[in-house]
């Protein structure tokens, strides 16, 4: 993706949107566009500080949201917290498997998708299980049960987590296909 005045103003566009959404009331836990948006940026951004800054920056903006929101007694959910910094990795990571991802390949914007989500959800319990913060913050037990009944608790977001980031990215790719062809069409013209 060439970067100049229009990309960029369509990339800070995608950013703002994804951010907004994110803190919208009562949406499905795990249904967000920031995983896609990671994908998205790893496979078509060739420019890689950019393509790690788009999904980082949109994470930022709507935890700084949530985070006035929750001091103005708007939400529930803190926009900072603990150990918080993690999600950020692991969203460095799923920029990293977009990389991999075909922009072109239905096939690999689907993998892609599953290998993301299923990745994050991994890794993300895990780091819960293993800090002893579970639901309701009682502890998970430090056992093969208690890890179990962390991923279990987790499976409603994991699943969507894979729904949002199917639709995501199918927007996401798509509007790039559609409008990669049609300035295509517009410079043969």
């Amino acid at each position: 993706m060439k970067i100049n005045k229009n990309t960029v103003w369509s990339l800070v566009l995608l950013v703002v949107i994804a951010s907004l959404y994110r803190i919208i009331p009562n949406r499905p836990t795990g249904f967000a566009p920031q995983i896609a948006m990671a994908l998205f940026a790893g496979s078509i951004i060739k420019d890689k500080k950019y393509s790690f800054l788009l999904p980082l920056l949109s994470m930022f903006i709507s935890d700084a949201l949530y985070e006035v929101l929750y001091i103005n007694g708007l939400t529930q959910i803190a926009g900072f917290y603990s150990g918080q910094y993690i999600n950020y990795i692991l969203f460095v990571g799923i920029t990293v498997i977009g990389f991999f991802i075909k922009k072109t390949s239905i096939s690999h914007i689907i993998g892609g998708s599953l290998v993301g989500t299923t990745l994050y959800f991994l890794a993300s319990n895990f780091l819960v299980w293993l800090s002893g913060t579970g639901i309701n913050n009682l502890p998970y037990a430090k056992s093969w049960a208690g890890i179990i009944e962390c991923y279990t608790v987790a499976l409603p977001f994991y699943l969507n987590s894979i729904y949002a980031t199917v639709l995501f990215c199918t927007i996401l790719f798509g509007a790039y296909a559609l409008i990669t062809k049609q300035l295509a069409k517009q410079s043969i013209a």
